[in-house]
C-alpha cells in the first residue's frame, strides 16, 4: 500500500509462543534455563512413579544406605526415634478395670509379636522404598488367646502382571473399585521377584500372584502428590547428594594417602654426560624405594616428588553441608544426623530439635490413623470372641510414644512444675510427653506413698539414699 508516495509493506506475522512471553519469569523458556528445565512435565503422579522409576530409585536408596555410614545412621535414628520402644494403648471411655484388663493384654500381644521392631522396620521401608504393606493374617502357634499377625510385605512383591497393563481397573498392583476409584485389592507375589533362592522349588518362581483384600492389608506411604496410590523414596531428592559425600570423601582420602607416600619423577636436567654415566631407564619404568633412605640419581637426572592437592581445610565445611542437605528432607537437623553436636550451644540445639520433633509427632499421627488404629480394632474383634465379650464396644483410644529427652532436664523439671502450679497443663499431658499412661504413673505413686507410710519413711530419706548410691557408682 501507498501513503502520501511512501510503499508501507507489512510485516510478516510472528508465531509468539506463550511460555516465552508469559508475565513470569519461571514460565520463560529461552537459552539460559531450557537445559534446566528440560525434563519438566505434566504426568499425572502415577505415571511418573511407574513401577520403573521406583524400581531404579529403591534399589539405588538401598545400595546408597548400605554403603553410606551417614545414610546408614540416619535411617537408624528416624526409625529409633519416631517408634522407640512402641507405641502403648490407652483405653478412654471404659471403667478403669476393665480398661487396665484389655490394655495389659494387648501389651502381652505385641510382646509376642515384636510389636515394636515390626514397626521399626515399617518406618524404615517408608524412607528408603517410599511405602510399606502390612498384611493382617493369623498366626495359630502365637501364645496368645488372640492369634492375629503382622506380616511385613516388601513393596517389590506388589505390583501387577502383564496380563492386567491395559485393565483399566488395575495399576501397579493396586485394584480399584470402578465407581469411587478406591483400592478394594492388591495384587501380591507369593515369592520376591529378585528372590535367586536355590532351596525354592521351581513353581514358587513362576510369578505366581495372590490376590488380597483390601481390609486385611494396611498400605503406607506420604503422598507428595494428589492422586498417588503408590509411595517413592523419602530421600529421593538427597540420593545425588549422599553420592556426591561418600565420592569426596574417598577422593580426600586418596589424595592424603598419595600425599603420605613417597611418590615421584626421575627426569633428565638437559646436561651434557657421558653415555655410560646415563641412567638406563625407559619412559614408563618404575621402582621401588626404601623407607626413610637417600636416592642417588646419575648427575644428568634429578628426581621430583609428586605434590597432591587436597582440600584438607575446607572438607570439614563440605561435609556439613552436604549431611545437612541430606537429612533436611525428613527435617532431621544436623548434630543429629551426623551424631556431632560440638558446633551447637543450648538454644540452637533446642530450636533444631523442635522442627525435628513436630515431624515425629505428623508421622506418629498419620500411623495412629492409618495402621495402629486399624490393628487395634482388629485384635478386638478376636479377643471379644476369645473371652466371649460379644457386646463390648470401644470407641476412644489413644497411643502413648516414648517422649523425647530434654537436653537440661533441671530446667525443663522446673518449667513442668510452674505449668502444674499454674494450671496451664495436667498430669495427663506431663506423662504423656514422657510416654507414659497417667493412670498406672498415679497408681504406683499412691502405692508408694501406701508403702512409705507404712514403713514409716520420708521423701528426703529416699532421696539420701539415692545421691549415696549415684556417688558410690560413679
Amino acid at each position: 500500500m501507498k501513503i502520501l508516495g511512501w510503499k508501507i509493506s507489512k510485516a510478516p506475522k510472528k508465531t509468539i509462543k506463550a511460555s516465552n512471553t508469559s508475565h513470569y519469569d519461571v514460565a520463560r523458556t529461552n537459552r539460559h534455563n531450557v537445559k534446566h528445565w528440560q525434563y519438566a512435565n505434566n504426568f499425572d503422579a502415577d505415571s511418573i512413579l511407574n513401577s520403573t522409576t521406583r524400581q531404579i530409585i529403591r534399589t539405588r536408596a538401598r545400595y546408597e544406605i548400605d554403603n553410606n555410614e551417614y545414610a546408614d545412621g540416619i535411617r537408624e535414628t528416624l526409625a529409633n526415634d519416631t517408634i522407640g520402644t512402641g507405641p502403648r494403648l490407652q483405653i478412654n471411655d471404659l471403667n478403669s478395670k476393665q480398661a487396665l484388663e484389655i490394655e495389659q493384654s494387648f501389651r502381652k500381644w505385641t510382646r509376642k509379636i515384636d510389636w515394636a521392631e515390626k514397626l521399626r522396620l515399617v518406618r524404615k521401608a517408608m524412607l528408603t522404598d517410599g511405602e510399606n504393606f502390612t498384611r493382617l493374617t493369623t498366626d495359630s502357634k502365637l501364645d496368645h488367646i488372640v492369634k492375629l499377625d503382622l506380616q511385613l510385605i516388601e513393596t517389590d512383591r506388589v505390583t501387577s502382571d502383564y496380563n492386567s497393563i491395559n485393565k483399566a481397573n488395575e495399576r501397579e498392583g493396586l485394584i480399584f473399585d470402578p465407581d469411587n476409584n478406591k483400592v478394594i485389592a492388591y495384587k501380591v507375589l507369593k515369592e520376591h521377584p529378585g528372590s535367586t533362592a536355590s532351596w525354592l522349588p521351581a513353581s514358587k518362581l513362576t510369578g505366581e500372584f495372590e490376590t488380597i483384600d483390601a481390609k486385611y492389608m494396611i498400605h503406607l506411604f506420604r503422598a507428595k502428590r494428589t492422586e498417588q496410590h503408590r509411595g517413592v523414596c523419602e530421600i529421593t531428592s538427597a540420593l545425588p547428594t549422599f553420592s556426591h559425600l561418600r565420592r569426596f570423601m574417598n577422593s580426600t582420602l586418596d589424595a592424603a594417602e598419595f600425599a603420605a607416600s613417597y611418590s615421584g619423577i626421575i627426569y633428565k636436567d638437559g646436561s651434557e654426560v657421558e653415555e655410560e654415566e646415563s641412567l638406563a631407564l625407559d619412559t614408563g619404568d618404575m621402582f621401588q624405594m626404601e623407607r626413610n633412605n637417600l636416592l642417588v640419581v646419575p648427575p644428568n637426572h634429578k628426581i621430583s616428588q609428586l605434590d597432591s592437592k587436597h582440600p584438607q581445610t575446607t572438607f570439614p565445611a563440605f561435609k556439613r553441608e552436604i549431611i545437612t542437605a541430606m537429612a533436611r528432607p525428613i527435617s532431621m537437623p544436623y548434630n543429629i544426623a551426623a551424631g556431632d553436636s560440638s558446633s551447637y550451644n543450648y538454644a540452637s540445639g533446642r530450636l533444631d530439635h523442635q522442627t525435628y520433633h513436630k515431624s515425629i509427632r505428623v508421622c506418629r499421627n498419620y500411623l495412629e490413623i492409618n495402621a495402629l488404629d486399624r490393628i487395634f480394632y482388629a485384635w478386638l474383634e478376636e479377643y471379644k470372641v476369645a473371652t466371649k465379650q460379644l457386646t463390648l464396644q470401644i470407641a476412644d483410644i489413644s497411643w502413648f510414644w516414648d517422649g523425647f529427652e530434654h537436653v537440661d532436664p533441671l530446667k525443663e523439671a522446673n518449667a513442668q512444675s510452674r505449668r502444674l502450679e499454674s494450671k496451664t497443663t495436667t498430669y495427663a499431658a506431663e506423662f504423656a510427653k514422657e510416654g507414659k499412661d497417667y493412670e498406672v504413673e498415679m497408681l504406683q505413686i499412691a502405692k508408694e506413698q501406701a508403702l512409705m507410710k507404712k514403713l514409716g519413711i520420708t521423701k528426703e530419706d529416699i532421696n539420701k539414699k539415692l545421691t549415696s548410691e549415684k556417688k558410690r557408682q560413679g
